[in-house]
């Protein structure tokens, strides 16, 4: 059986081992973005960070970081290193029969990334930057459309985009100012 891993930097497994409960939408925002900033800031990946919480507890379940190019691996997004880190840590392969879960991007999710999650049994997702900031500075998100994000709706996931979104771009923006690789450019 072939084992692939996702070795996350040091400093966000410490991150997640130093958290606990978080109390709303602005603190759990706060969380994403700062995971996608400290990744430009050390140096170890993409502009992207991701996290999932338990909706009822607020407690974090997992977090998420762009390991792309550290990785060698392409489906290595924040938010699909997310989720497989929840399924992880959870023993499943869907989040939905281990509770009720939602996940907080720093960046609008690409077209991959919208699929992870609908298949993932996250029932709500929270954006801050928009797929446009990312485009701005050389991202390719893919064929992401308005009916992407209404498929997700009809199927029970609620949709919140540009929270915090000024803090997300950023991100995406100190990213570009440092000359960060752009391996997927448009």
């Amino acid at each position: 059986m072939l084992h692939l891993s996702m070795p996350l930097p040091e400093w966000a497994r410490t991150s997640v081992g130093n958290s606990g409960i978080f109390a709303g939408d602005a603190e759990k925002m706060a969380f994403a973005i700062g995971l996608a900033r400290s990744n430009v800031e050390e140096g170890t990946g993409g502009p992207f960070g991701a996290a999932i919480f338990n909706r009822e507890s607020g407690e974090l379940v997992s977090v998420g970081v762009n390991l792309v190019v550290a990785g060698m691996n392409s489906v290595l997004h924040a938010e699909m290193v997310a989720i497989m880190a929840a399924e992880a840590v959870l023993g499943t392969y869907t989040l939905a029969v281990r509770g009720r879960f939602e996940l907080f991007s720093s960046c609008e999710p690409c077209a991959m990334c919208l699929g992870g999650i609908l298949w993932s049994g996250v029932e709500r997702l929270v954006c801050a930057a928009a797929a446009d900031d990312a485009r701005a500075i050389g991202f390719d998100e893919g064929p992401v459309y308005p009916e992407s994000y209404r498929y997700l709706e009809e199927r029970g996931i609620e949709i919140e985009r540009g929270f915090m979104h000024e803090e997300g771009k950023r991100v995406l923006e100190l990213y570009r100012e440092r000359g960060g690789i752009l391996y997927n450019r448009q």
